[in-house]
């Protein structure tokens, strides 16, 4: 009976310390996840107002300046690039823990990759912009916060909501032949990302799966010659799949650009 005694105390002390802990932790979950918020961090990097650096480890280049980027991007720590993955992908940022905040989300999408230093620092990283960095700020204080350089920030993941008219376009690499496709498929709206692509020949009557070469670039190695108006299947990252039917035509060139008359549009 004594051994009782002691036992239910020591038991009783012990479930309140793990409740206790339970509870802290839940908590911690629930502020670091608030209705559907994550927290990273930010910094910035290029010209003040640029877009960062033409291109980036995505392969967009200088399209990156102009609509529907329109320098809003980020370069994204290997969590979100996720080995060229990530690669189209739009979040929502968004600073309060500096005066010169807004506490207002802008969107950017992910086109870079950021490898080291600060983006190492933390689990989710985004090094925006100068431009998507000062657009967190409070009118007439893009400056003063892009003087502070890093600041934590609350992100979540989002459609890419492109304009009506914005459809999927084709860059053909400048080293593809006869017997090699490569090309940059940009400006997915939806996901944005991609999961899988294939292509199908002029007469081929079946899809063959591409490859990821590298960032937003996809390659095809087709022993026989490539047979044109070539068609591409893309798969996003939510498994939504849609058809560019003859995007590549008879005649295609190396460094051409061809975009297509489709997109992954917002479910109704």
């Amino acid at each position: 009976m004594a051994l009782t005694t002691k036992i239910l105390p020591s038991l009783v002390a012990f479930v309140a310390l793990a409740c206790c802990a339970l509870r802290s932790s839940a908590s911690v979950d629930y502020h670091r996840k608030l209705s559907g918020w994550s927290v990273g961090g930010a910094t910035w990097y290029g010209p003040a107002n640029g877009s960062g650096t033409d291109g980036g480890a995505c392969g967009y280049q200088g399209d990156v300046s102009q609509p529907p980027f329109n320098s809003m991007i980020a370069a994204g720590g290997p969590s979100i690039y996720q080995s060229g993955r990530g690669c189209g992908s739009c979040y929502q940022v968004k600073c309060t823990g500096n005066p010169s905040c807004s506490g207002n989300p802008v969107t950017v999408v992910l086109t870079d990759l950021c490898p080291g230093g600060a983006c190492l620092e933390e689990p989710v990283h985004f090094d925006l912009s100068g431009t998507a960095f000062g657009s967190m700020a409070n009118p007439g204080q893009a400056d003063q916060l892009r003087s502070a350089g890093k600041l934590p920030v609350q992100y979540i993941r989002v459609p890419c909501n492109w304009p009506q008219g914005v459809d999927i376009a084709f860059r053909v690499d400048a080293g593809s032949n006869q017997y090699y496709l490569a090309v940059l498929i940009e400006d997915e709206a939806g996901d944005g990302d991609l999961s899988a692509v294939d292509l199908m020949q002029l007469g081929g009557g079946s899809w063959a799966a591409m490859q990821q070469s590298w960032g937003a670039v996809w390659k095809y190695n087709s022993g026989p010659a490539l047979q044109a108006p070539m068609s591409i299947r893309l798969t996003s990252g939510s498994g939504r799949t849609l058809v560019a039917s003859n995007v590549i035509p008879a005649g295609w060139q190396p460094g051409g650009t061809y975009r297509s008359i489709v997109n992954f549009r917002r479910k109704d």
